[in-house]
């Protein structure tokens, strides 16, 4: 059974703990074309883990 993954902030330990993951990869694209990247999200948004995955 997979876990959900709450409070998990670093990529490679989700995955190595079989977690679920909501692949974001788009997201890459659209930091990339960005001078500035400011992220506000709410708390266990998963921004750290972005950042973790980038």
């Amino acid at each position: 059974m997979k876990l959900i993954p709450t409070g998990i902030e670093n990529f490679k330990e989700m995955i190595d703990k079989n977690a679920y993951y909501v692949d974001k990869t788009n997201l890459i694209i659209d930091v990339l074309n960005e001078q500035v990247v400011f992220c506000t999200r709410p708390r266990r948004f998963g921004k750290t883990l972005n950042m973790s995955m980038l």
